[in-house]
């Protein structure tokens, strides 16, 4: 049986948790959304990204470890079908950009050791949009440790998940990767959008990518 496990992924801003809480109601999954204002050093990480990126990736990384071991009692205990909007991947992603080629050196070894055992998703629902988009749609939230969000971050943070998510689907060619562009769907705000994402996500599990 395969392991009942959705990823919603993407940068900053472009609908993940939406999404997994669109999955999540209609497929009657358990909803698993990432812990971010709990992070104590993020608002000092977007202010100085070289003082704080160390401090704040291991925070995330120790956290994210915590909660996809939760997913692992769901999917082994009670055979529960589970979405998340992230995947611990998304730590090497941040990772890799923000610390120093030593520190990263460092950071991917206590990685690999903490998710060597970690569930793999059956799909990745990967979600990307323009800067533009990007950048509205995280104002539009209006988080106040992002109001200091340098766009040329983000861009490079949109350009990197391109980059990553392209090596993930040549490592992993079981693993179906959809793709949803932000700027062609507004999921949030228009019905039919948000119809037709769940009318492509539910064809993959008919297909037996996710077994119930």
């Amino acid at each position: 049986m395969h392991v009942p496990f959705i990823a919603v992924e993407g940068p900053i801003g472009v609908g993940k948790t939406s999404l997994a809480g669109e999955i999540a109601e209609t497929f009657r999954f358990r909803l698993l959304k990432e812990i971010v204002d709990e992070n104590p050093f993020l608002g000092k990480f977007y202010e100085d990204i070289d003082e704080w990126s160390f401090q704040t990736e291991m925070f995330f990384l120790c956290n994210r470890y915590k909660q996809l071991g939760d997913i692992k009692t769901a999917i082994h205990g009670q055979n529960e079908p589970v979405v998340a909007d992230y995947h611990i991947f998304k730590n090497l992603i941040f990772a890799k950009r923000s610390l120093k080629p030593g520190d990263f050196a460092k950071y991917e070894q206590i990685y690999n050791i903490l998710t060597a055992d970690m569930p793999m998703p059956n799909v990745i629902v990967y979600l990307n949009a323009s800067l533009e988009t990007l950048m509205g749609r995280i104002a539009m939230r209006g988080r106040d440790i992002e109001k200091n969000m340098d766009p040329a971050y983000i861009a490079q943070l949109s350009a990197d998940y391109e980059e990553f998510i392209g090596r993930f689907e040549a490592a992993h060619p079981d693993i179906p990767v959809l793709r949803f562009s932000g700027d062609r769907y507004d999921f949030v705000r228009n019905g039919v959008d948000r119809k037709e994402i769940l009318e492509e996500i539910s064809r993959v599990i008919e297909k037996g990518a996710i077994s119930k």
